[in-house]
C-alpha cells in the first residue's frame, strides 16, 4: 500500500500544477483575445458599440476562468489537508510549478 500511495501522490505532484498552470494559459490566452478585439475596434474606426456584446462575452470568460482557478487552488489546499492526515506527509510547502514552459508575468511582455 505504501508503493501506491506514494505513486499517487507523485500523479498529484505532477497533475495539480500543470492544472493550475493551464488555467493560468487559458486566462492568459482569452486575455490576450480581449486586447485584440478592442485594439482592432479602435484601428478600424467603428463605433465603440461594435463587438460590445463580443467583450462582455469574453470578460464573463475571463471571470469564469479566475472562479476555476479559484477552485483549483482551493483543492490543491484540500489535497495537502488529505495527504498530511492521510500519508503523514509533513507538507510545509508545495512542489514548484510543473513543467519549464511557464513564463513568468515579468518576462511575458
Amino acid at each position: 500500500m505504501p508503493q501506491n500511495i506514494a505513486a499517487m501522490a507523485a500523479r498529484l505532484q505532477r497533475d495539480v500544477p500543470h492544472a493550475e498552470g493551464s488555467v493560468d494559459d487559458a486566462l492568459i490566452a482569452v486575455t490576450s483575445l480581449t486586447a485584440s478585439v478592442v485594439m482592432a475596434r479602435r484601428a478600424t474606426g467603428v463605433p465603440a458599440s461594435t463587438g460590445q456584446g463580443t467583450i462582455l462575452r469574453l470578460v464573463e470568460a475571463q471571470m469564469a476562468l479566475m472562479k476555476v482557478s479559484g477552485s483549483i487552488l482551493r483543492a490543491h489546499g484540500e489535497l495537502a489537508e488529505i495527504a498530511q492526515e492521510t500519508a503523514g506527509y509533513d507538507l510545509r510547502e508545495c512542489p514548484a510549478s510543473a513543467g519549464t514552459d511557464i513564463v513568468p508575468l515579468s518576462s511575458a511582455a
